[in-house]
Parts: C-alpha cells; structure tokens; sequence
C-alpha cells in the first residue's frame, strides 16, 4: 500500500475503477448446415528439386495432407568419402538423404537413386520428372510448401465472410453453394457454415444436419462468432430437423428461420406454426429462381434469401428494424401464389401473416411480407422485439468479465450501473431504444446475499413500436363548401 514504504520521491498508483464501455455483439452472423460432397479436400505440401530437362527432377510430396506438411523439410548432402551407398533417414520431421559417391567419392546417385531410398521415409513420397537418369546435386535443408488444411472439415464451423472464392471451394453439388447463393443476392453476410457428410438415404442424411447443428453450439469457441440466424436449407421442412434448430436457438439466443415443404398449402403452413414458440419463423412459399448452369426457374426455399435478407437490414439500418416491406433480390417469382392488397384482410398472403407465416409480395419488387415469430406470448410475437433483446442481454453479459470477482463497494457498484446507463443512451441515441436504465436494487442486495458472493443488477427497456397496421380515419366535412364563395 501506499505510504507504507520510505520514498524521498514521487510515486504513481494507477486507479483502475470507472465504467467500462459496453460493445455491441454482432447481430448478422448466419448460422447454416447443410452438404457439399465435392467440396474441396486438404492439399498436400510438396518441394521441387531438379529439372525435368535434366532428368535429375523429384517431387517430393508429403504424405498426410494439410498444413502439417509444410513443417517437413528435405536435405541432400554429400557424404565427403568414397564408396558411399546412398541412404535417407527422418528425424521427426526432417529428411535427409545421404548420397552415394564411387571410389573416386564422386556423387554418382540418381534421381531413381533418391526415389527408392525415400521409399523408406514414412513422412514423403516422391515422383521423379524426366527418366530419372540425371544424377542429382547436394542441396540444403529445403522445407516443403503450399500444405492448407480441408477448408470445410465435416462437423466444424468455419467463418465465411462474404467471400465467393472461400464458397466456390465447397463445389456445386450438395445444398450448401446453393444456400450461399440464396444469402449473397441480399448481401455479403459473415456465415457460420458447418458442412456434414450426404447419408445413404433422406433419413439418415436429416440425422447428420442434426448432428451437424452443434457445429453451431462450438462456433464462438472456434471461429470468435455466435450465430444468430439459424438456417438449413432444403432440410428445415423436415420436423426433426425444425425441431433441432429451435432448440438450437434457444441455446444460442438466436432465431430459427424455417421452410415448409415445396407442395405445402398456405394452410398447411398455418397448421406448422402452431408448434413452434418464440425462437422460430415460418415462412411459405417457396420462391422461384433462375439457375445459371440449368438455364431455367428453380424452386428455392425461402430461409436462406431471408437470412440475407435480415443479414443486410441489420448492416444497413440495424438489428432493430423489421425486414418486412423490404425488398429480396434475386427472385422472379414464388412457387404458389400469394395474392395480397394493402386493405384487404382476406387475401392469402394477410392470412398467412395473422397465422404467424411470413411470405412474399410483389409490389414494386418482390418483397418479405411478415414480422413475427410464432410466439404466443404477445409481448415476444414481433422477431424485431426478441432480437433486440437478445443483442442487449447478450452485449450487457459480454462486456462485465471484468466485474466479476472484483471487489464490491460503492464505486463498483456505480461503475457497472454506469457503464449499463451509459449503452442505454447511446442505443437511445441510435433509434434501437425507446428508453431504458439500469439500477442496483437495495431490497435484494443484502449483506447475505454479498456474503454468499452475488450481487444482483436490474436493468429494463423499450425498443420502438411498429407500424404494421396503419388507419387512415377518413371524414367527409362539407363545411368546406364555403371556400368557394371566400
């Protein structure tokens, strides 16, 4: 402590209290499953030596794919002495081959040579270019290169940032290029892609996507991202697997964005949403798209384009904006049609979104129709209103490591209440809240419960209503009939 210890001097102490600035979570992170059984595999690392002109040309390639490989180097060395059989011998991860030499100690080994003594070494393989009859020189230890890992290992999340070229390493079979395809017409989202493995039979094939699901679970630990929109296209019309997602989305405070089947009635879709509460959305129909490589309109599900879709809202106007009336690129048309009217209550596409569907207009472009989950609490039925909380509540938990275990006084309590206060109004300021503060409540903050080491923080909100039904109130006022004769 200060003032304990002699100093004839100056002596700085650092008070490390205050509020501490609270950082919004990333809100856009799509989570998606799905299959790509061409994707492309890890490639092998490999060092040149020689030439094909001079037939003394080896490649030598490692033997276990991925990055690994590049720790593996290759040295050939001149023994010095007469008479010297030509051998190779690994030490972990370095390669040495001593060459042969005749009586004179003249190096007199092949490329042949070299290849049967690397038939010894477990770590590399080698290809001789030419006819391998050109005899070989010394060379310094030289590492192998150009190893890379699978880019899309089965079961592990990876983090694809709006990139096509990352995408066109998953190959164009399978339900995942496709799924990208649908999210990058809207916008260049930051995807968590676990990729699994295409089962014998439909069956087997939902059973791996609900495997592939807890990629999702692990992604924050593997990639730093926390998925917030959940989608599995071509899949989620499946119960098991729309079961799974919602699941999933309660784990992870995030929303499940699910299809229905492609031949499903917009009453069937009404009947779906019934089983599914606060976390999940339910969009009909499918939407028709044009396939380049097909050269004609496919159907689409709708989840991925939604995904996109929410994906560049938030980028564009934030997280607490509804992506209902906003336009989805990419489309020309829905699978089934939806007819609607701005004041007609009985058109499909009305009907569909008091049952809790969401679905497509087209009206000045074709546009998302529907802003709520499938809660029937109403106080969590808009998706805008659950995602706002969730980003706060997740914002809020993210940003007091630093509180816990601390010391509680006076100035911790103030700083946590500050720092809370203090992200209320510049979200205020943002338009993402109407009002909201935080407070320590003396009534449940005892000396027992701080003797047991808790202490508790109260804080509430409002983000802003939404205009989903406007009403005119139209009057007829002859009174104005006496301008004329003003």
């Amino acid at each position: 402590m200060a003032g304990t210890t002699f100093l004839h001097g100056v002596e700085v102490i650092e008070v490390d209290n205050g509020s501490r600035s609270i950082q919004t979570v990333r809100s856009a992170v799509i989570g998606l499953v799905g299959t790509a059984p061409n994707a492309a595999g890890a490639t092998a690392a490999t060092v040149t030596i020689g030439s094909a002109i001079l037939n003394d040309g080896l490649v030598i390639t490692a033997v276990t794919a991925g990055m690994e490989g590049n720790a593996c180097s290759i040295e050939l060395v001149d023994p010095g002495a007469p008479n010297v059989a030509i051998s190779a011998v690994e030490d972990g991860s370095k390669i040495t081959v001593t060459l042969g030499t005749d009586a004179e100690g003249a190096i007199r080994s092949t490329a042949n040579d070299v290849d049967l003594a690397l038939d010894t070494i477990t770590l590399v393989a080698a290809t001789v270019l030419g006819d391998g009859t050109g005899e070989v020189v010394p060379l310094s230890q030289t590492f192998l290169a150009g190893g890379a890992d699978e880019p899309f290992p089965l079961g592990v999340p990876v983090a694809v940032a709006g990139d096509q070229s990352v995408v066109d390493q998953l190959g164009s079979s399978g339900t995942l290029a496709k799924a990208f395809d649908d999210i990058f017409d809207q916008t260049g989202a930051l995807v968590i892609v676990v990729r699994v493995d295409e089962g014998a039979d439909s069956a087997e094939t939902q059973a791996n996507v609900i495997l592939g699901m807890d990629g999702w679970l692990a992604a924050k630990t593997e990639t730093g991202y926390q998925p917030r929109i959940l989608i599995a296209p071509e899949f989620s019309q499946f119960d098991g697997v729309a079961a799974e997602m919602s699941a999933k989305a309660e784990r992870l405070r995030a929303i499940a964005y699910l299809d229905c089947e492609m031949t499903a009635t917009y009453t069937d879709a009404m009947k779906r949403a019934r089983n599914y509460g606060r976390r999940v959305e339910i969009s009909w129909p499918w939407v028709k798209v044009f396939d380049t490589d097909l050269a004609k309109n496919v159907a689409r599900p709708l989840s991925g384009r939604a995904a996109g879709l929410r994906a560049r809202i938030d980028a564009d106007k934030g997280f607490w904006w509804s992506k209902s009336n906003q336009e989805i690129f990419g489309i020309v048309g829905t699978y089934q049609p939806v007819d609607w009217a701005l004041d007609d209550p009985n058109t499909t596409a009305n009907m569909l979104n008091e049952n809790k569907v969401s679905t497509v207009i087209n009206e000045g472009g074709y546009k998302y129709w529907g802003n709520r989950t499938c809660s029937t609490d109403p106080k969590w039925a808009f998706e805008y209103v659950r995602r706002t909380a969730d980003i706060l509540n997740d914002s809020v938990q993210r940003a007091h490591l630093w509180a816990v275990d601390a010391s509680v006084g006076k100035t911790y309590v103030y700083d946590v209440v500050e720092g809370v206060n203090a992200y209320m109004r510049e979200l205020i300021a943002l338009g993402a809240l109407i009002g909201g503060r935080c407070w320590a409540d003396i009534s449940i903050n005892s000396s027992a419960t701080l003797a047991k080491g808790v202490v508790y923080f109260d804080f509430d909100f409002c983000p802003p209503g939404i205009a989903e039904h406007i009403i005119f109130r139209s009057r007829l006022e002859q009174g104005y009939l006496e301008e004329v004769f003003a």
